[in-house]
């Protein structure tokens, strides 16, 4: 997928991408993005009519999983998903919450929080 930004590097139609950066196993990513669909995650975030989210839903659930797992910023983690730091930002905020639950079962080894990601 290329963006306005830059070429995708991690996505989810590369299956070996999904351990390291989740911890979990291919099926169980999969479980987590029904959960998050059936939690809203596939609707944008006020309700209102606008512009489409550019990476689906798999990989947006993918970006908030690599962004508690690892250190990276989101100026750092945007151009690995091809969008910018600002769509990885509204991204996070967006589905973090919906996918807390599965974090803290999954023992995900970050210190963040949902609320880190507050300006």
């Amino acid at each position: 997928m290329v963006d306005h930004v830059g070429v995708q590097v991690i996505s989810v139609a590369r299956p070996e991408w999904i351990f390291p950066f989740t911890g979990l196993q291919p099926a169980q990513f999969r479980r987590l993005v029904r959960l998050v669909a059936e939690r809203g995650g596939d609707t944008i975030a006020d309700g209102r009519p606008g512009r489409q989210w550019s990476l689906d839903l798999a990989d947006r659930v993918l970006l908030v999983a690599a962004y508690w797992r690892t250190n990276l910023t989101t100026r750092q983690i945007g151009p690995l998903f091809g969008v910018s730091h600002s769509a990885a930002h509204r991204v996070i905020d967006t589905l973090g919450p919906l996918s807390w639950p599965w974090r803290r079962r999954a023992g995900v080894g970050s210190t963040r929080s949902p609320s880190s990601t507050a300006p």
